[in-house]
């Protein structure tokens, strides 16, 4: 929001300087992130008229002129302007001035004597845009300027250009007049609001108005005026004010509900009445159904926007823009103004969805005064008729039910609790009387009903932000927090988040931090989720629904880093996604990771080898931890969309699916462009969170024993099942069973494998014989035998 230091001081009376008043309405929340000059720094320039103009008798393109600057004689100045006559009023900056970057002097030019110099806003240094007079010319100025009068004072260039970076909460301050009633609170000046009276109807005609969408435009007023002059001249102070807003001076109708847009914060549209046919009516957008917008934009409309619209279709985007068919132009005489209330739920992301951004909707966005619609049409209904002439009729008010401003209470004691410092009840209503809130005291309690501008105010915490920055946050002091200081429980069967993350980090895995919402093929590709969570507002059309799966995000970041010449990547992250069940929200945590290129970095010392799915396998089993050592966690073939058929796991702990973990599929790899495998691996967190704490065996202070054996068997048994059946049968002695090698070939029947098994055998009280240790090979060599049809191989 930027606006004019001396329109904000016409209003609140205040002695603190800008410099201090820019520091008081940081303070205060409502930042001032710019503060800059309207014209650099001159002296001596004065309102100059020419009184006559002659040729130079040397120069073919300078004029020697006599020009009244309200001394006792007239000055005599040579000048190069090619505007330069008689009769033209400029400054003039006499002899002393010190303009930026010039000192005048007395000087001979071409021989001719010259007291000063006329003066173009290039020699001024004026930063305004809107000022009449190019750079190469001098500066034309009204006939009705004094003469002799500093520059300074009758452009108003002592002034400064004050930017606010408002938060969203507070719309109110979107206007001069919030501004002002924010200083008058914080400094505890007086206001000079100019009073708002009706204007009187002199036309007996109204236009019908009809609102079908009550809830959507709770309040509408219109009025019609006729007579009016669409070329009248928009006053100076007016322009002045408006691009010293950041606005352009248009024309004088539209300069006006753009000057009520600043000053009250209201949005106002004025139509050519002439161009309007039958009835107003505020509705939804039918299907199918166009406008063409003020900026030459002919958009298609959606059924949940809401336009104004008359017997022949729609004539503007409600709260957004106008259209241009019904525009105002120099022809106009009769115009019917309006101004009306959208909730921001009406209004917001409207614009943008049609790549808009206009004053009027970021205003309606964020909430505008419902109690001032009807001043607003009021106070541009005098102005437009003391710039334009002109006739008003009555003005037309459709109105339904709007915002209840609910009553919120503040509790003397939450307050001290809060900022932490002691208040005395009589300053806190001090307080809020400075800001206009309509309250009661009893007991210790305040119950304040929040004025209709204030749409921030809802719940007591509001009420205590505003006591603590009309205080001031530096006046609050910086006391250190007292607490006590204790050990948190650290269950030993539980592990962190960080706890992985470090694991994974050990590993050579980098984490990542992807967007929550993703690209729905995504979903749709990697996952086969034709039914997404989507957004009903995206940032972006390719972040449009929410993930149930970590997978995409980190392929795109693969993707990134190959185009930039990383051709090895260890990728990790933790994050939410979400599903929809039952009609509700769930949210779960994940663990994924995506390993693409060689197992270690190019060194010398070693060859390089691109990373296999056993290896991953190995990774994801140190994330596991003792999940993996002590078999509560298995790995299943099985198939997933995203996946390599042949080298796809489900993951299991106790029977329940935890996880995938396997190698992208061939149809994704070419999608992406990989020239390398890429494998990928998926944990629920909460599942691997929990560990099982290993049980006390005694170590055996005797050496242990080794027997291997190969056995043979089909080959369509899978190992796991066979160390499973040997862990479930516990036979006696057996300490280790592991696989050493597995043989399919020659001395092999077909159809057949051979796996080579080292048995480690001990007991914790006793040496072990022969005659033990047969005993328990026969033992495990039965079992195999009666559960897999396993013979021991010759």
């Amino acid at each position: 929001m930027q606006f004019s230091e001396n329109w904000l001081r016409s209003l609140v009376n205040t002695d603190l300087d800008s410099q201090a008043l820019s520091h008081a309405l940081t303070m205060a929340g409502l930042e001032v992130e710019d503060m800059q000059s309207v014209a650099a720094p001159f002296s001596k320039v004065v309102v100059a008229k020419i009184l006559s103009a002659e040729k130079h008798p040397d120069a073919d393109r300078l004029q020697v002129c006599k020009v009244d600057v309200g001394l006792d004689e007239p000055l005599q100045i040579v000048c190069g302007a090619s505007n330069a006559r008689a009769g033209l009023i400029a400054p003039c900056a006499m002899v002393g001035a010190e303009l930026p970057g010039i000192s005048i002097k007395q000087a001979k030019v071409r021989g001719v004597e010259s007291f000063g110099m006329m003066c173009s806003t290039k020699e001024l240094g004026l930063r305004e845009l809107g000022i009449s007079a190019e750079a190469t010319g001098l500066l034309e100025l009204d006939s009705n300027a004094v003469v002799g009068q500093s520059i300074r004072d009758y452009l108003d260039l002592d002034d400064n250009l004050l930017t606010l970076k408002l938060t969203p909460n507070r719309s109110d301050c979107l206007s001069i007049t919030g501004i002002a009633r924010d200083v008058a609170a914080i400094t505890g000046a007086e206001t000079r609001f100019e009073g708002i009276l009706a204007v009187p109807a002199d036309l007996t005609s109204v236009k019908n108005i009809i609102v079908s969408e009550s809830t959507a435009c709770p309040r509408y007023c219109g009025r019609l005026i006729s007579g009016v002059n669409a070329k009248a001249v928009t006053p100076d102070w007016m322009v002045k004010r408006i691009e010293r807003s950041g606005l352009r001076s248009i024309s004088a109708i539209v300069d006006v509900t753009n000057y009520v847009l600043l000053q009250l914060g209201q949005p106002m549209h004025a139509f050519d009445a002439a161009k309007l046919k039958g009835d107003i009516t505020v509705r939804f957008a039918k299907e199918n159904e166009s406008l063409s917008l003020l900026n030459d934009q002919t958009v298609q409309l959606k059924t949940d926007d809401l336009i104004i619209a008359d017997a022949s279709g729609a004539l503007a985007l409600a709260g957004i823009m106008g259209g241009k068919p019904t525009s105002v132009d120099d022809a106009t005489t009769n115009i019917f103004l309006e101004s009306a209330f959208f909730p921001p739920s009406v209004i917001a992301g409207k614009a943008r969805r049609l790549g808009l951004s206009t004053d009027s909707s970021y205003r309606f966005e964020r909430g505008v005064d419902f109690g001032n619609t009807k001043n607003a049409i009021e106070y541009a209904t005098k102005l437009i008729l003391q710039i334009c002439g002109g006739q008003a009729g009555e003005v037309t008010e459709v109105l339904s039910a709007l915002p209840v401003r609910h009553p919120v209470k503040l509790r003397m004691t939450r307050l001290i609790s809060v900022l932490g410092i002691p208040f005395e009840q009589v300053k806190v209503a001090q307080l809020l009387t400075q800001l206009g809130f309509v309250f009661t005291e009893a007991d210790s309690e305040f119950t304040v009903i929040p004025p209709s501008y204030r749409f921030d105010i809802s719940i007591e915490e509001d009420l205590i932000e505003e006591i603590a920055r009309l205080h001031g946050y530096d006046h609050i002091p910086a006391t250190a927090p007292v607490a006590n200081l204790q050990m948190l429980p650290a269950p030993e069967a539980r592990r962190y988040q960080n706890k992985l993350r470090d694991g994974l980090a050990a590993l050579g895995y980098q984490e990542v931090v992807n967007y929550s919402f993703v690209d729905e093929s995504w979903e749709r590709d990697l996952l086969g989720n034709t039914s997404p969570i989507k957004l009903k507002n995206p940032i972006a059309s390719n972040l449009s629904v929410m993930r149930t799966s970590l997978w995409g995000g980190l392929l795109d970041t693969l993707t990134y880093n190959l185009n930039r010449k990383q051709e090895r990547a260890f990728l990790f992250e933790v994050g939410a996604v979400y599903h929809q069940q039952n009609n509700e929200y769930v949210e779960t945590m994940l663990i994924s990771g995506l390993a693409h290129g060689s197992t270690k970095p190019e060194q010398w010392a070693a060859d390089s080898a691109d990373i296999d799915f056993f290896e991953v396998k190995a990774h994801v089993d140190r994330l596991l931890g003792t999940q993996a050592t002590y078999e509560q966690v298995t790995y299943e073939k099985a198939e997933h969309i995203a996946l390599h058929p042949g080298q796809t796991a489900r993951i299991l702990q106790e029977g329940e699916t935890i996880g995938w973990l396997g190698k992208l599929h061939p149809k994704w790899q070419q999608h992406y462009g990989l020239t390398r495998s890429t494998y990928l691996f998926e944990l629920d967190v909460d599942a691997i969170s929990g560990r099982k704490i290993p049980v006390y065996q005694e170590v055996s202070k005797l050496l242990p024993v080794r027997r291997d054996l190969a056995v043979v068997l089909d080959e369509n048994i899978a190992v796991s099942e066979v160390f499973n059946a040997i862990k479930k049968a516990n036979i006696p002695l057996i300490l280790e069973v592991a696989l050493f090698d597995l043989y399919q070939g020659q001395g092999v029947a077909e159809n057949k494998k051979s796996l080579a098994l080292s048995v480690l055998m001990h007991d914790t009280q006793k040496t072990l014989t022969d005659s033990d240790a047969d005993t328990t090979i026969t033992n495990l060599l039965q079992l195999l035998q009666n559960n897999f049809g396993a013979t021991l191989r010759n």
